[in-house]
């Protein structure tokens, strides 16, 4: 499909979306993104897989850009694969903590992607059926991927003396070889 007719198709997507539900629009190596209202992106998504033929969520990350309000931003990979096209969606999380509606009713792969995105940056998915950590244990004080995470622990202290090696003693010499001529 050529570039024209990409963007006619990109174009016609957009005209259907609900009003006020898209704040942006790039294009750039024939990579397209939308920026979507975040109230408005359970809408957004479902009418992309529905009329877009997007059926397939490849994947979700989170940006931290700190110290930017608001601070995260989700961007969301969906695939086409009967036509083979990819387009990014992206959104903000506002709040404390940063919020978004889930989308796990419209693709069952959102589940983990989302346990992640949570777990790794703190972003909250309301509606999600199970929403706990994924990667890190139970227990786990922080989101790592944050910016403000600190990369640093309490320093360790070695209770311990590392052993010391006397040198090695000379050789012996067999008695009898001193003065022994070759």
């Amino acid at each position: 499909m050529s570039e024209q007719q990409t963007q006619a198709w990109l174009d016609e997507l957009c005209a259907a979306l609900p009003a006020g539900a898209l704040l942006g629009r790039e294009s750039f190596r024939g990579q397209h993104s939308l920026l979507v209202d975040p109230g408005l992106l359970v809408s957004v998504m479902k009418l992309l897989k529905d009329r877009g033929g997007f059926r397939y969520l490849a994947d979700l990350t989170a940006l931290d850009r700190l110290p930017r309000e608001p601070r995260f931003l989700l961007v969301y990979h969906l695939w086409n694969h009967a036509e083979r096209r990819l387009i990014r969606v992206k959104t903000e999380a506002r709040g404390e903590p940063p919020t978004v509606l889930s989308v796990t009713a419209l693709w069952t792969t959102a589940n983990w992607h989302e346990r992640e995105c949570y777990d790794l940056f703190g972003v909250e998915f309301r509606g999600h059926p199970d929403l706990r950590r994924i990667l890190t244990a139970d227990g786990w004080v922080g989101h790592p991927l944050r910016k403000d995470y600190p990369t640093m622990g309490p320093p360790e202290v070695q209770n311990w003396v590392p052993p010391r090696y006397a040198p090695p003693a000379p050789a012996a010499t067999p008695a009898g070889d001193e003065g022994a001529a070759s």
